[in-house]
């Protein structure tokens, strides 16, 4: 009697753990997150900054009108790396979770709370048949009563809060360079400078305002707000990205 190798069969139900205790659907999972675009969030001593990188897949693609960097609330934006069918689903539910709290307790949602909602959903589409996983891992960046906040969502449901952290195909490049040249009280401008420079490790040609998108939010305003094509060109002069 002859066997096939020890994980045939074991990935064609999402409920069907491995002999060696793996939901290999998940892992699957994972591995379009490290296939999709590049994203990074970053925060400082009083703001925190979300960055995209956006690729021209065709000549007659708009790609202005391509959207990485969403705000959820007032408070709150994200971005996502991995499927975008998926991504854009999972920040219409995140909007939906902080506009409903909003109704019902007159107040901002806190970023924590939030995440773990999203989180929850992503776990329950770990453990349902005729189901598969989200293949999107989410960042977001947010002010709240505890402060400024960057978590990263994985596709098997569990969250962590990071104080630097990257997404997508350009993930290792980018996690070393930040893990070299980060640090804690750094201040807006340094920590999009930072950001741009290590967006460019993981990039094949030069950073332009139509391959990159920004995000950020800053005390004391608190408004997470999408960053203009001038103040984008700016900062790609100064971070000498764009070349």
């Amino acid at each position: 009697m002859s066997f096939g190798p020890a994980g045939m069969g074991y990935d064609r139900a999402i409920t069907i753990f491995s002999p060696d205790g793996k939901l290999y659907q998940v892992e699957y999972a994972s591995v379009a997150v490290r296939q999709g675009w590049t994203v990074i969030g970053l925060s400082g001593k009083d703001s925190a900054i979300l960055i995209s990188e956006k690729r021209k897949q065709s000549n007659l693609i708009e790609i202005k009108a391509l959207e990485k960097i969403f705000i959820v609330d007032t408070h709150v934006g994200a971005t996502f790396a991995g499927l975008g069918a998926d991504g854009r689903v999972l920040i219409d539910y995140a909007r939906l979770v902080a506009a409903r709290h909003r109704f019902v307790y007159d107040e901002a949602i806190d970023i924590e709370s939030l995440v773990r909602q999203i989180g929850d959903l992503k776990q329950f589409f770990t453990q349902q048949g005729g189901v598969r996983p989200f293949g999107v891992s989410l960042i977001f960046a947010g002010v709240d009563r505890r402060g400024i906040h960057i978590f990263r969502t994985e596709p098997n449901g569990l969250y962590f809060k990071y104080l630097a952290v990257s997404a997508g195909s350009g993930e290792q490049a980018v996690n070393e360079h930040l893990e070299k040249n980060y640090r804690r009280d750094m201040s807006f401008e340094e920590l999009v400078i930072l950001g741009l420079k290590a967006l460019r490790t993981a990039t094949e040609g030069p950073i332009t305002g139509e391959n990159v998108e920004i995000g950020y939010i800053k005390l004391p305003e608190a408004t997470f707000t999408k960053m203009s094509d001038q103040e984008l060109d700016d900062f790609i002069s100064k971070a000498g990205v764009g070349s």
